[in-house]
């Protein structure tokens, strides 16, 4: 399988472009194209950002209710990717086998969240891309200033809204 890309359209904010690993994150990168392919991603948001850390999406819609998502898929920490500034990983909760939908970017050089062992609590959180253009875009939705609203912490006071996830085969 080639490395696909796909485009990341933000509401006033611009595109970010990225690169899935398909040989290092087969799994991984299959299920975040099928969510691709039917179009969860549209009009979702970034309902988490945490400056210097990373930004988190996919998960829900702009009234924070959460969409509903496919079955959780096995996590593939350890392909030897790394969670470094600009790569794309899957979010999960404490459960290592637990993520469906929602994904991040970071911000930084995340070492506690990449893999160091097989024990539940060292198994970390897959890198399946990287961001291939529009790291100011990722740098700037980690800027935005944040709220809580309800159990949601880290939400951004202004919404940062995905009009939409696409497929993109044309070079950069």
């Amino acid at each position: 399988m080639s490395n696909p890309r796909v485009e990341l359209h933000i509401l006033d904010h611009g595109v970010i472009t990225l690169e899935l690993d398909a040989d290092k994150a087969p799994n991984s990168t299959q299920n975040f194209l099928n969510y691709v392919n039917k179009g969860h991603y549209d009009k979702t948001i970034f309902h988490r950002v945490i400056n210097r850390f990373m930004i988190q999406g996919g998960g829900f819609n702009a009234d924070m209710t959460e969409k509903i998502s496919l079955a959780p898929i096995v996590n593939e920490a350890a392909n030897g990717l790394k969670n470094e500034p600009g790569t794309l990983a899957m979010a999960r909760t404490s459960d290592p086998d637990s993520a469906t939908s929602q994904f991040f970017i970071n911000l930084e050089n995340n070492v506690p969240l990449n893999y160091q062992g097989n024990d539940p609590e060292l198994i970390g959180y897959c890198v399946f891309g990287r961001v291939l253009k529009g790291m100011d875009v990722v740098r700037d939705i980690g800027a935005s200033p944040t709220m809580n609203v309800g159990p949601y912490y880290d939400v951004p006071k202004s919404t940062v809204r995905i009009l939409a996830i696409k497929r993109n085969s044309k070079p950069l």
